[in-house]
């Protein structure tokens, strides 16, 4: 199996020092490169295509929503996670609207943030379910205009429902009583209804289209 391709960007060295050693030590990963900035982080994706970019939100020169928005556009392929301190509404919905696949807290154990590098690679979303609820309860205070009918099917709309509430394929085909790979062909079949790329935008879509209804117990 080839290993996973990280570009790490964050303008602080030492933590990008201290995520290297933590990343180059399991055997799956092999980090090509690093970036200071969003600008060079955009430079450095046109040259090194990694398959995963670890992006800080606040850096100079460019930001980290402004650089996933610039390499989302012209390299829709290149996985996005964002790498924060900070928990901020604004920041995880500004991330997952540009086009980020993750949204994770520097604090993250190891062993979550090798199998969220995993499951992003496998066309999975990374939000936690703290997240998930901040999604909803924002989406739910929004003033929404007559939304377009669903082009969904009823079993659709739950998997996305479950999506949107943070859940993995796993935890959709245990809930609903089927298997990864039925969650995995719905999942395909919403995207290319949806003409959306990753479950994470997907999810956004739903909230935003108001044919997911937030949870009574989320709000």
């Amino acid at each position: 199996m080839k290993p996973i391709r990280i570009l790490l960007a964050d303008d602080h060295a030492l933590f990008r020092q201290g995520i290297k050693s933590l990343l180059v030590s399991n055997p799956e990963i092999e980090v090509v490169g690093e970036a200071e900035n969003g600008k060079e982080a955009v430079e450095k994706t046109r040259v090194l295509q990694p398959d995963v970019i670890l992006m800080d939100l606040q850096m100079p020169v460019c930001d980290g929503l402004e650089a996933t928005a610039l390499i989302r556009s012209e390299f829709p392929d290149v996985k996005i996670v964002i790498l924060t301190v900070s928990e901020e509404d604004e920041n995880l919905f500004e991330a997952i609207k540009r086009g980020a696949q993750g949204f994770l807290v520097k604090k993250i154990q190891p062993q979550a943030l090798f199998q969220t590098l995993r499951g992003v690679c496998q066309g999975e979303a990374s939000i936690s379910r703290l997240m998930a609820g901040k999604i909803l309860q924002e989406f739910s205070r929004l003033q929404k205009a007559a939304p377009p009918p669903s082009p969904l099917s009823d079993r659709e709309k739950e998997i996305l429902r479950l999506v949107v509430e943070g859940l993995t394929n796993k935890e959709i085909g245990v809930s609903l009583s089927i298997s990864d790979n039925t969650v995995k062909n719905h999942l395909h079949n919403i995207m290319e209804k949806l003409h959306l790329h990753n479950r994470a935008e997907a999810a956004a879509y739903a909230l935003r289209a108001g044919f997911i209804a937030p949870k009574p117990d989320s709000l």
